[in-house]
Order: structure tokens, then C-alpha cells, then sequence
């Protein structure tokens, strides 16, 4: 399952209880890491039928205390994904984010996924 290997490679860098789907539980102390679809690709052929295939473009958002630790981490992450056995296209390099509330630095990043349906 393509979130199961995701999963699996944030959590090479960030240990369990510290990788949500969609959010972060209340609470959670930093450095954390979020992820979510938010697009993909519908995996059809020409004749209408569904391939063997699943696409998604998730996107990975790390937070910390700090900046550089943010990037840090974002970098490990980076790393973590591509090394995974997913096919993965990066969409772009981290973009840098603050949430005034928590007074934490993220990084996020997208990723084009392929993995088996």
C-alpha cells in the first residue's frame, strides 16, 4: 500500500508518534511530520480500464523548533522517500512556513508517487 511505504520511510527519520495523516495529534511536541494527498493522477488506460497502478501527490510538511532544524529534517525526509522503493518525482524543492500560533518552523515538500494499486 503506497501510504503504508510512505509511512514507513518518514518513519526513518521521525519515530513513531511523530508521522500523522492530515494532522498532528494536540499536544504533540516537535519535530513532527504531516502528510496528505492532495492531487494524482487517475491510473486509466486508453479503454477505460484501471491499471495496476496508483498515483498520488502527497505532501509533506515537517515541523520543529527551529528552522534549521526544520530543513533538517525536510532534507532527511527528502531523502528517506526517494530512497523508498515508491516511484518518486520530488515537485519542486521545500517551501518554508511558520504558524504564529505555535510558534513552530515547517517545511513542506510535494511528491508525484507511483506504487502497485
Amino acid at each position: 500500500m503506497l501510504e503504508q511505504k510512505l509511512i514507513d520511510a518518514l518513519h526513518t527519520v521521525l519515530p513513531k508518534g511523530q508521522v500523522f495523516a492530515d494532522v498532528a495529534r494536540a499536544q504533540t511536541i516537535a519535530p513532527w511530520a504531516v502528510y496528505q494527498q492532495i492531487g494524482g493522477k487517475s491510473p486509466t488506460s486508453l479503454d477505460q480500464k484501471l491499471i495496476n497502478k496508483r498515483n498520488g501527490v502527497f505532501q509533506v510538511t515537517v515541523w520543529a523548533a527551529t528552522r534549521p532544524d526544520a530543513v533538517a529534517k525536510a532534507l532527511l525526509i527528502e531523502q528517506a522517500i526517494m530512497n523508498s522503493t515508491l516511484q518518486v518525482v520530488p515537485q519542486g524543492s521545500m517551501r518554508a512556513i511558520y504558524e504564529d500560533d505555535t510558534k513552530l518552523y515547517g517545511a513542506m515538500q510535494d511528491f508525484d508517487i507511483w506504487d502497485d494499486r
